[in-house]
């Protein structure tokens, strides 16, 4: 196992970890094998494959308004490619710079197309074994996945391992909606009206934009827009239904979850002590230091791998050496 989490002592900030990967860090990799994946409903996917021919496959799922291409993916792909992983990172609906055809989107309990992800990379009868990897809401998927699958997840899946993640989404929705942190919310909420400008476009009877410039919080856009969109009475029954912290006791896969206390994106209640004291095949890290999909490490490993990698890399590698 890795040493604990120790930052530099200029990091020591959560809102300093969680900028400073966004705006200094370049991880370059070789450019992947970009394949279109089209879903049951008329939508497609896109996904990108690193493959060297490995028998274990590691599925990445990205954050809000993220994609297969962020900083933060890419570390995770050089990590678990050197660990003998082929990887497949996944673009949500919409995300990419790409708008996908339906009126919907993504949403943070979208399992059904983790699921399809999930069948396809199996599919290919390449692989003898995966694991899921989750950042932010790709991580709340990840959880929600697992625990809705229970029993009949694929016993090919290994476990999972997952970071920063909102497991009480309408506590993460009030906290980012507090003044501290109004520069995430007036980013998100920006990149959020933008799509729903772009699908009015193509479906200006389903998507009303009338007002939308006042809409400057998760739940009025959630209110607004994710519910309705996706099959939900409003933001409040949205969160509840899609929330991990109501599935984390359903999950029979060893799974990781790592939540920094400086995270400034989360509320107390992502931090599952009790869910996870009541479920054997969880465990729960919560570092002092990490900010928001942060883990800028004091020292950085060659060839300048952060933390969180290290320690997703080093779980799994657990897993696959006890066979489960």
């Amino acid at each position: 196992m890795p040493p604990l989490f120790q930052p530099p002592r200029w990091l020591r900030n959560g809102h300093l970890q969680t900028v400073w990967p966004t705006l200094f860090r370049r991880v370059e990799l070789a450019r992947p094998q970009r394949e279109r994946l089209e879903t049951p409903d008329n939508d497609f996917l896109n996904l990108d494959w690193y493959r060297a021919g490995h028998r274990r496959l590691a599925i990445i799922s990205h954050g809000l308004e993220g994609h297969s291409r962020r900083p933060y993916v890419l570390g995770m792909v050089r990590m678990l490619q050197a660990q003998g992983w082929d990887v497949l990172a996944w673009n949500f609906r919409s995300c990419g710079g790409e708008l996908n055809r339906s009126v919907g989107f993504y949403h943070s309990g979208a399992t059904e197309d983790l699921d399809l992800v999930v069948g396809h990379g199996l599919g290919q009868g390449a692989y003898d074994r995966a694991a899921l990897v989750g950042f932010s809401i790709g991580g709340n998927i990840s959880l929600v996945y697992l625990g809705r699958k229970g029993d009949g997840l694929d016993s090919r899946v290994q476990g999972a391992v997952v970071f920063s993640v909102p497991c009480d989404l309408k506590g993460s929705a009030e906290q980012l909606a507090r003044p501290e942190n109004r520069i995430y919310m007036r980013r998100f909420v920006r990149d959020l009206r933008a799509k729903m400008i772009a699908k009015h476009q193509h479906f200006p009877d389903l998507i009303n934009l009338h007002g939308i410039e006042q809409v400057c919080t998760f739940r009025q856009f959630d209110d607004r827009y994710t519910a309705p969109l996706h099959g939900f009475r409003d933001a409040e029954d949205y969160w509840k239904q899609c929330s991990s912290l109501f599935y984390l006791h359903r999950i029979r896969r060893p799974t990781l979850i790592v939540n920094a206390i400086d995270d400034p994106f989360l509320s107390a209640a992502c931090y599952p002590q009790a869910e996870v004291r009541g479920n054997s095949h969880i465990q729960l890290e919560t570092p002092a230091h990490g900010g928001h999909v942060g883990f800028v490490p004091a020292k950085l490993a060659q060839p300048g791998h952060y933390w969180s990698e290290l320690r997703a890399a080093n779980f799994l590698e657990n897993l696959a050496a006890i066979g489960t």
